[in-house]
């Protein structure tokens, strides 16, 4: 009889714990998620690869077309050409497409529609193994096209550097950085239609945070505002990288996208957490 009341007692207080407990507490099984990606991916790689080739035609055209026109640019430490100034921009922009779309369209449908997620949390995984599992398959996407970008820019002669070697784990922190926010974004949207919202902040950042311009030509007071947009840190690094004019001041732009990580993984689990378990 006794141990029949300490077996209920146990009960109702785990239940209790599981009550209490946040669910982002149930971590680290998120390798389950990043291998049923590439399961799924596997017989769609025609999808995957083409990711890569929008930033190489852009490169083509802009770059050695248009560059043609324009010459030399002011990059961080110096005239450089043209190309050489647009292509590691276009491979920091590489890393944050490819991370921000899969991580926005591909989380909606598996959570609105497809019921991936419901069936996720009937297994021992929570809300915070949906995130980083999410979140790592971006993370491996982003690295294929930007490693794929960068050796097509040094086969076009448009690295000057060694440090450009580190231009590969850089676009990865860019890369989970913006996959950490999509996916927390991707869980406020109602509908399709909202994601037209997703392009009404990527395009911009593409096309004014120094992708194919330099900083000097904006006014003062929107200099101050592109600094702020987390495309330009990228840029920077990737742009410092591969023409070798590094500093200290880099670590400030990698602590832009840690924390931006941070804060992305932490705000999507919460949505998850709320969304599925209520």
């Amino acid at each position: 009889m006794t141990r029949t009341l300490d077996r209920a007692a146990s009960g109702t207080t785990r239940g209790l714990l599981f009550r209490l407990v946040p669910p982002g507490l149930y971590a680290g099984r998120s390798h389950a998620l990043v291998e049923r990606a590439y399961v799924v991916n596997r017989r769609a790689w025609l999808a995957v690869v083409s990711g890569f080739f929008e930033p190489l035609f852009f490169l083509l055209s802009l770059g050695f077309g248009f560059g043609r026109l324009v010459g030399t640019v002011q990059g961080p430490d110096g005239p450089i050409g043209y190309a050489a100034f647009v292509a590691p921009a276009l491979l920091a922009a590489s890393a944050m497409n490819g991370a921000v779309f899969d991580a926005t369209f591909n989380l909606f449908f598996k959570f609105k529609y497809a019921k991936v997620y419901d069936a996720v949390l009937a297994t021992p995984m929570g809300p915070v193994d949906i995130a980083l599992g999410e979140a790592t398959w971006c993370l491996i996407r982003g690295g294929l096209y930007s490693g794929g970008f960068l050796v097509v820019m040094l086969s076009f002669g448009l690295v000057d550097s060694p440090w450009a070697l580190l231009a590969l784990p850089v676009c990865l922190l860019v890369a989970v950085a913006f996959a950490a926010v999509g996916m927390a974004a991707a869980t406020f949207m109602r509908s399709w239609h909202d994601f037209d919202l997703v392009q009404l902040a990527v395009l911009p950042l593409f096309l004014f945070s120094t992708t194919f311009y330099p900083l000097s030509v904006y006014p003062g007071w929107l200099q101050a505002v592109v600094r702020c947009t987390p495309l330009y840190h990228a840029i920077e690094l990737t742009r410092g990288l591969t023409t070798g004019n590094v500093a200290w001041a880099d670590l400030g732009h990698v602590a832009y996208f840690a924390v931006m990580a941070v804060v992305g993984v932490a705000v999507a689990s919460r949505r998850l957490g709320r969304l599925l378990l209520t």
